[in-house]
Formats: structure tokens, C-alpha cells, sequence
């Protein structure tokens, strides 16, 4: 019997990181969709029914740190778990951490990164979605 493919959202503001990662997800078997733009991320994601979010930090309006608090006050994607893509990691843990209400993400990658080291972090987080 065959292993349901899981889906992975990518949002970044920039397309060669979108394209990257869409072209890198889907050749190691993963369901991918991307988009640049924050505006249409949660309709996105309503509409896709991800397995996994990968989400950068530093986009324009809405910010990623406004729609990663959307994505977990959303009733309906409010438990797909969230890949942190960024270069500005420790400030934003040090931002989460002074926020109780706002649980920190599943997972943290830091811009570069590297293959291996996000397709092993994506596989943790999607094996702990199953």
C-alpha cells in the first residue's frame, strides 16, 4: 500500500527561495505548493490543507510573525505544525519567548541553510504529524 504524500506550504517573499524549495521538497517526494505573497498565505493553506507550513520570518504585510499568530489562532490550521525558515532566529525566539499566549514553532531552520539539514528537519516534523 502505498504512503499518502504529505503537503508542505512554502511561503517566502522571495520567488528563488520559493522555487528552491518547491523544486527541492517535490523530488524528495513531498506534495508542494509556494507562494510569495502573505496577503494569500491562510487562504492558501485553507484551500491546500497542509501537513506542514515552512514560513519565513521577514516578509512584507502581513509580517510572517502576524500570520504565523494567525496560523495558530486559526480553528482550522491552528495545529499544522511550522517550519521557522529565516535568518533572524534568535530574535524571533527571544520575541515568542516574551509572548505566553503564542506557542513557539515546531521547528527553526537558519538562512542559508543546508538540503540535508532542512529535509531532515521536514521529515521529523511530518513523521510527528502521522
Amino acid at each position: 500500500m502505498a504512503q499518502p504524500t504529505c503537503r508542505i506550504l512554502v511561503i517566502d517573499d522571495e520567488p528563488d527561495v520559493v522555487s528552491y524549495l518547491e523544486a527541492l521538497l517535490r523530488d524528495n517526494g513531498y506534495e508542494v505548493r509556494g507562494t510569495t505573497e502573505s496577503s494569500e498565505a491562510m487562504a492558501l493553506a485553507r484551500q491546500f490543507r497542509p501537513d506542514l507550513i515552512c514560513l519565513d520570518i521577514s516578509m512584507p504585510e502581513p509580517t510572517g510573525v502576524r500570520l504565523y499568530r494567525e496560523l495558530r489562532d486559526d480553528a482550522e490550521l491552528g495545529g499544522v505544525p511550522v517550519l521557522m525558515i529565516t535568518g533572524v532566529i534568535q530574535q524571533f525566539k527571544d520575541f515568542i519567548h516574551h509572548r505566553k499566549h503564542v506557542p513557539p514553532p515546531d521547528g527553526y531552520i537558519a538562512k542559508p541553510f543546508e538540503p540535508a539539514e532542512l529535509l531532515a528537519t521536514v521529515g521529523k516534523l511530518v513523521k510527528r504529524q502521522s
